[in-house]
């Protein structure tokens, strides 16, 4: 198995899950059920499962849906400008 994403997002888990049925490639959500051990607060990522021989058809559906930098191997995104934090003045 493949792991195609790792989010605490459980819309965008719906979502992959979606777009994976509609092309009808099989995948397996895991660590679906750690939300009644965690309390349902997303604190442990759910992870989605593709056989190895769907990979790269799975992969270009996601970068196909604008999903390109949610998968485990894209490069770190850099934080909006908005969001770092002020440089510090002397």
């Amino acid at each position: 198995m493949h792991e195609l994403l790792r989010t605490s997002d459980p819309v965008l888990v719906s979502f992959v899950e979606a777009l994976l049925r509609e092309q009808r490639i099989d995948y397996h959500v895991a660590d679906l059920n750690t939300s009644a051990v965690e309390g349902s607060i997303a604190i442990f990522p759910r992870r989605i499962l593709v056989a190895d021989a769907s990979a790269a058809a799975a992969r270009s559906l996601m970068i196909e849906a604008g999903l390109a930098a949610e998968l485990p191997d894209a490069p770190a995104r850099a934080i909006p400008a908005r969001v770092r934090p002020a440089p510090r003045t002397a």
